[in-house]
């Protein structure tokens, strides 16, 4: 009797053993397996809402076959009066149409009432802020513009020739993301006018800086600044100041603004600006954005 319960009591403990042994296997095997699992890359999404912050571009841009239709305006001056309706009876506007080629590369094309400037963009994405597997602090993109002033020449000792009329931008766009609420961009810029008067440059180069401070859920505040290196002791061209909001409805993009810059094409507000903050030249603006998903008809239901 005894020699078998001897035998019980070992057989059993041969059995926990073994059973510990297995459960220890599938512990370190699930371990294994979980290191071997690859972390996620977090993007960082909506730096900004739309591709401009105010005037300049944001790093944002179209997704693939994303086209974005942009209207931009830009009312008289405010100093001007209620015969004028403070502004509200002289406008600049700008149509823009911009497409995702890629989710990395987006162009566009313009039509603006400044000087009748059309304009053809391509914006880069370079890097993309993102945590996890891939640790980016930043967004870079680089954007440049191509514009045409097709106004009719007068001056006599102008020559018209098609190259007078361009103008080439170059921009970095570098952005964080800090937080829900928080978003900022400096935007190092380089603009080269063909045609310039006798005492201007032809290159000029500018630092911007720009954000956006989400205060309520879908309305922000927007904020734009840059620095022209021609502006220094100039009492022609300013550096342009935009002060607006940001407000989502839906599927459009309100941005609704003061500045003391009418142009809306690169060359225009960097280089061009003659409105005044101190001397009360503030102008009110809006751009509208309208998104679009372009599908191939493989893709249509």
């Amino acid at each position: 009797m005894i020699k078998n319960n001897l035998i019980r009591y070992i057989f059993v403990i041969l059995i926990l053993s073994v059973v510990q042994i297995k459960l220890t296997a599938q512990d370190d095997l699930l371990d294994i397996l979980d290191n071997e699992v690859e972390e996620e890359i977090n993007y960082t999404a909506y730096t900004f809402k739309t591709t401009r912050i105010i005037n300049g571009h944001s790093i944002e841009q179209m997704k693939k076959r994303q086209l974005d239709f942009r209207v931009n305006h830009r009312f008289g001056e405010l100093s001007s009066g209620a015969y004028e309706l403070w502004g509200l009876d002289n406008a600049f506007i700008n149509f823009a149409f911009e497409y995702g080629i890629t989710d990395w590369l987006m162009v566009g094309v313009r039509r603006g009432t400044y000087q009748k400037t059309y304009d053809g963009s391509l914006k880069f994405r370079i890097l993309r802020q993102s945590k996890g597997a891939r640790v980016m602090p930043i967004s870079l993109s680089y954007f440049t513009d191509m514009s045409i002033n097709t106004l009719k020449v007068t001056d006599p000792n102008i020559e018209d020739n098609f190259a007078n009329r361009l103008a080439y931008a170059h921009q970095l766009l570098v952005a964080r993301k800090f937080s829900e609420k928080i978003s900022l961009q400096i935007t190092p810029s380089f603009v080269h006018r063909n045609l310039v008067k006798v005492d201007e440059e032809n290159d000029v180069y500018a630092i911007g800086i720009g954000g956006r401070y989400k205060f309520v859920r879908r309305v922000a505040f927007t904020f734009e600044y840059f620095y022209a290196s021609h502006t220094a002791g100039n009492d022609t061209y300013y550096n342009p100041l935009a002060l607006g909001f940001d407000i989502e409805t839906g599927g459009h993009i309100f941005q609704l603004f003061f500045t003391n810059s009418r142009p809306m094409v690169e060359k225009g507000y960097l280089t061009e600006t003659t409105g005044s903050w101190l001397d009360g030249d503030i102008y009110f603006g809006f751009n509208m954005s309208r998104v679009f998903a372009i599908r191939k008809k493989s893709e249509k239901k």
